[in-house]
């Protein structure tokens, strides 16, 4: 097994022969394709159970989410950004099931993997993100705005802002980084503790045997499994839909100042 002779964080690569950019993480690849598919299947299927008068299960769950999101949106961005709610929604979506992948046994599904623990797949996202973010603060405070915003905090006087300006460039510029890291890192981590988990298996101990070691190795994946792909993976894939809201309120700072 490919998965389990390569060292952690590697991935089987296919070299289409025109440098790095033409050089793929096949895995990924597939595990990415298959949450796409997945994700377009759960929304066309969502979709058809929206109908008028008394909502169906699915409806009434799908409205509670939609409506918790506008109003996190409405007091942490604006009431007009309301554009959010489809990109968070389908991050959110796309990101669980991306994450749930990884509930598949490795020994049946050898070529699936949590495909957000690939950092290309997290950086990627994070660059949609933050670059959308930085359309919208331009779009919201114009080019003046957007150049000032970097010479927080207004209240300060002017030579004193410039001083934090370097500093605030380097925030916004490592915002893609963190956003991808802090994806990749947890999933990518409990990715490896499944890989230790299931070695449990291969021990040769004395006392208690193998056959034992095998039950219990067995016994605990399938609780880490559950705790860790399922609960975990949820976690993230909130935390990443949160964080983006939080960045798009971010881009209207010094929107109160301008009108001053």
């Amino acid at each position: 097994m490919i998965y389990i002779e390569a060292a952690p964080g590697t991935h089987p690569t296919i070299d289409l022969g025109c440098g790095t950019l033409c050089t793929f993480n096949y895995d990924s690849v597939i595990s990415s394709a298959i949450a796409v598919i997945a994700t377009l299947g759960v929304a066309f299927w969502l979709r058809s159970q929206l109908r008028e008068g008394e909502p169906t299960k699915a409806q009434a769950i799908f409205e509670w989410g939609y409506d918790q999101l506008r109003a996190l949106i409405k007091s942490n961005v604006s009431d007009d950004a309301l554009f959010i709610i489809p990109l968070a929604m389908t991050l959110f979506l796309f990101i669980l099931i991306a994450n749930w992948i990884e509930i598949f046994p490795l020994a049946i599904f050898p070529i699936l993997h949590g495909a957000n623990a690939d950092l290309n797949q997290t950086l990627a996202m994070a660059l949609v993100v933050i670059g959308v973010v930085q359309w919208y603060s331009v779009r919201t405070l114009g080019w003046r705005g957007y150049f000032r915003r970097f010479t927080k905090p207004f209240e300060l006087p002017l030579p004193v802002r410039i001083v934090f300006t370097p500093l605030n460039i380097l925030e916004e510029a490592v915002k893609p980084l963190t956003l991808s890291l802090r994806l990749f890192g947890n999933i990518f981590a409990g990715a490896v503790m499944i890989g230790l988990i299931a070695s449990l298996a291969n021990l040769q101990l004395p006392v208690v045997g193998t056959v034992v070691g095998t039950v219990l190795g067995s016994l605990v994946l399938i609780v880490w499994k559950a705790f860790d792909v399922i609960f975990i993976g949820f976690i993230q894939a909130f935390i990443f839909m949160l964080l983006t809201v939080i960045y798009f309120g971010a881009a209207r700072e010094g929107l109160e100042h301008e009108h001053h």
